[in-house]
C-alpha cells in the first residue's frame, strides 16, 4: 500500500510505496533548503526542476540537474538546496 509522508512544514511530501527491488518514494519539494538523515543508502534522481546538494564530507555544494542522481550512505546527513519546485524519485536499498 501507499504511505504518504510531509515534512518541512508541507514544503516536502512524498507518496512511498513498494518495489521489488525495495522501497522507494516519488515526492516534491518547495523552493527552499533543507537538512535530511538516512536509515538506509539512498539514491535520489531529480525528474523536475532545479537543486543543489551538500553531501556528507563534501565543502561545496553540487549541482542537481533533471535526471541526475546522487548517492547518500545509510546513517548520514545531507543539504539540498532547492532552487525552484522540484520532484523526485528516492529508492532505498
Amino acid at each position: 500500500m501507499f504511505k504518504v509522508n510531509e515534512y518541512f512544514e508541507g514544503k516536502v511530501k512524498s507518496l512511498g510505496f513498494n518495489m521489488k527491488d525495495g522501497p522507494a518514494t516519488i515526492g516534491v519539494m518547495a523552493k527552499g533548503e533543507y537538512e535530511f538523515g538516512t536509515s538506509q543508502k539512498e539514491i535520489i534522481t531529480l525528474t523536475t526542476g532545479a537543486m543543489a546538494v551538500k553531501l556528507p564530507g563534501a565543502q561545496e555544494w553540487k549541482k542537481i540537474k533533471v535526471n541526475d542522481s546522487f548517492e547518500v550512505a545509510a546513517h548520514q546527513k545531507f543539504l539540498v538546496r532547492v532552487e525552484e519546485d522540484s520532484s523526485y524519485v528516492c529508492l532505498y536499498r
